[in-house]
């Protein structure tokens, strides 16, 4: 549960945070900040540009808000999120995974 909460928070927040990131950068470069990139009318490789851009900044925002709630959630409960540790233990079983990949992770982390 609080897991749940705090990855949703954090997801909540890397949106605002790359839209806000986006619209910067976007009209740093000098372009129209009220850009629709499915509309017809824009040209195709100014919405290609503007889909790349925002797809780069939401994918940043969210995985280092991701990656910053699992090192706080781990710090205070003392391992990792109940998905986290399933998805390596799913990893270790099939072989993807080695006991010492894992260990050297948690050190690093730790």
């Amino acid at each position: 549960m609080v897991w749940k909460l705090l990855g949703t928070g954090s997801a909540i927040i890397a949106g605002i945070v790359a839209k806000k990131a986006i619209t910067l950068i976007w009209e740093k470069s000098g372009h129209d900040t009220s850009i629709d990139p499915t509309n017809p009318d824009v040209p195709v490789g100014e919405a290609i540009a503007y889909a790349a851009l925002a797809g780069v900044a939401m994918g940043l925002a969210r995985t280092f808000t991701t990656r910053q709630a699992a090192a706080i959630y781990q710090r205070s409960a003392g391992h990792l999120p109940k998905p986290m540790r399933e998805e390596i233990e799913q990893e270790l079983a099939s072989g993807g995974r080695n006991a010492e990949d894992i260990s050297k992770h948690n050190r690093a982390t730790s």
